[in-house]
Parts: structure tokens; sequence; C-alpha cells
């Protein structure tokens, strides 16, 4: 029976991940701090254990305790906005916290390293962004992502550790924590319906992103250890077909029945057009058509009414405040 370790498997990429491992006969562990996921959201088989990958001491006794074969690091703050204001906070978690898994798979002789990377490793880059294209990233988040990457390269290179990264983009489903107001659109929007209140937009909304149904995505994370021919490569993975975020605004309402009128806010500072190209995911992978928007929304959607509305948490440490957007500041 394998023996995998997922990094962040309370968290919403992370729980659909670890059911598949389990469906699949893996024995898996969990590391997750509980920050932004949920203890009920951890499969009943794998064993969670509550802690942080920047918390080294505890990332070095879990590799000897349970002589991993298989790292899924997916822990990180993924708020690509966030990270220009909290920019020691992003790269302890999202870096040195990469590092520590790092260096102790070298050490354990781990079998292979799954890493999600992101779509902000490409940047302002003229879509769509193909893997041959060099990485531009335009915040923290995007710079310590594309660090990682160049990281685990290394450490094939000089050690011979294997790796597969995946660089995911605006996925959206079950299990997203709908109340983090700083990150996942989709989630935002229906936490908002669900209130009644106005769903906030910044800038105008004809910025354009493919949202990605999780349900596509989680299998091909969780099984890409048996393809060979993934090792050591990059990956995109996620919906093909964009969309602007008026267009996400309005068929959010419809997969949910529910009316709301849009607020806009002024414009952040974010990379306008960014969706991918996932000819490479497709060949290797054999992935088929993925999930339409309104189908993954509406299967979201079920969930979230059942789920019910979370509160909003307004982010503690916050280092900068220069042009932070004034929504981002109200309890």
């Amino acid at each position: 029976m394998p023996v995998s370790l997922v990094t962040g498997g309370a968290g919403f990429i992370g729980a659909h991940v670890v059911n598949e491992l389990v469906k699949s006969g893996h024995r898996v562990i969990v590391l997750d701090d509980l920050s932004g996921g949920f203890r009920e959201n951890v499969n009943s088989k794998a064993l969670l254990i509550e802690g942080s990958v920047t918390d080294h001491l505890l990332v070095q006794k879990l590799f000897s305790e349970h002589k991993f074969d298989y790292v899924y690091h997916l822990a990180a703050y993924a708020a690509e906005g966030l990270s220009h204001f909290i920019r020691r906070y992003n790269y302890t978690t999202n870096l040195i916290g990469s590092v520590n898994l790092i260096n102790e798979s070298i050490l354990h002789k781990v079998k292979c390293f799954v890493f999600t990377s992101s779509i902000a490793v490409y940047g302002n880059i003229k879509p769509p962004m193909r893997e041959d294209m060099t990485p531009q990233p335009e915040d923290p988040y995007g710079i310590a992502k594309l660090a990682v990457e160049q990281d685990l390269r290394s450490a094939h290179e000089m050690f011979g550790l294997n790796y597969i990264i995946f660089r995911p983009h605006n996925v959206f489903g079950e299990f997203q924590n709908i109340g983090d107001r700083y990150r996942n659109v989709v989630g935002i929007f229906m936490n908002q319906l669900m209130q009644n209140k106005p769903l906030t937009v910044f800038g105008d909304g004809t910025q354009t992103r493919a949202f990605s149904y999780i349900g596509d995505m989680a299998p091909v994370i969780a099984n890409s250890v048996n393809v060979k021919e993934s090792y050591n490569e990059v990956f995109n993975i996620g919906a093909d077909k964009e969309y602007s975020v008026n267009e996400l605004a309005q068929t959010t309402m419809q997969a949910l029945g529910m009316k709301g009128e849009l607020k806009y806010l002024p414009a952040r500072n974010e990379v306008m057009h960014a969706f991918s190209d996932h000819s490479k995911e497709k060949k290797i992978f054999k992935t088929n058509s993925p999930t339409s928007l309104l189908d993954g929304l509406k299967k979201m959607g079920d969930w979230a009414k059942s789920a019910g509305i979370r509160k909003t948490k307004r982010f503690e440490a916050i280092e900068i405040t220069e042009k932070l957007p004034a929504i981002w500041l109200e309890d």
C-alpha cells in the first residue's frame, strides 16, 4: 500500500485529492494547519495531523515516522492580490514551507513530489499560456510558486528527486472556503448571493479567466504518480474556455437560481486576461472534455446551499496597507 503525505488536505483542492488517493488504495496522512481548511473536509480514512509546513521540526518528525512514498504538496495561502500586502507571510508559507518538504523528501528518498503551482507564474503573458513560455510572475504569490518550481528542478538535478508540477487556475467546487473574502471569486459570489448581498467586482468585470471545476482536476493530480511520462514535467491543468467576471456572475446566479446585483469596486492591480493551453496535459494524461461552467457551478451551488453561509474573516496579519483595497479592511 503506497503511503502518501498530502499537505493542505483539509483545504479545497487537497480534500478532493485525498479522496481520490483513498479511493485508489493509498494510506494518506494529511498535514494541515486549518487556517483555510476544515476538519470535516478530511476523508475519515485519512490521518489528519494539525500543523504547518513551516514547522520544520514537525515535518521532519512526520517523514521519519511514516516513510512516505509520495508527497502531494497543496498547502499554500493562494491569494494573489493579497500577496502584495503580506509579502513576509507569503514567502514564509508558500516558499520556505515548501523547502522544508523538499529537504525531507530528498533525505527520505521519496519516489515523487507532486506540487500544485499556479497559472500566476506566467504573469501578464499574452494568453493562452503554454508550458514552454518563460514565466514572468507579477505578484509575490506567483514569484513564490515559480521559486518552488525552480527548487524542485534543482533538487532533481542534484539529488534525483522526481517531481510533477501542475499549474491550475481559477479552480472552484465543493469544499471551497466560500467565507474567504480575498480569493476564489466563485465562492465569494455564492456566499454573497446566499446573504442577499451585492456581488462585488473589482474594475469593470471584463477580466477573463477559465474557471475550472475541481472534479475534473483532482483525479489527474492524484493519479499522476502512476504516469511515468509525467515525471519531471510541468502541466497546465484546468478548463479550456475563458469567461469574463461579469459572465461568471450571471452564470453563478443562474446556477443557484438567485438574482443579485453587481457592485463595481475600484480596479486592483491584477492580470486582466489569464487562461492556459492544456494540450500537454491531454496528451500525457488522456483527459476528457472538462465539465461546463454552468454544470460545475450547479454542483458547487448544491453543496454551498447545504453547507450554508460562511462568515468572512479579516486577515489579521496585513503587513502593508498602502493601496490595499478598502473592502479588505472592513469588519
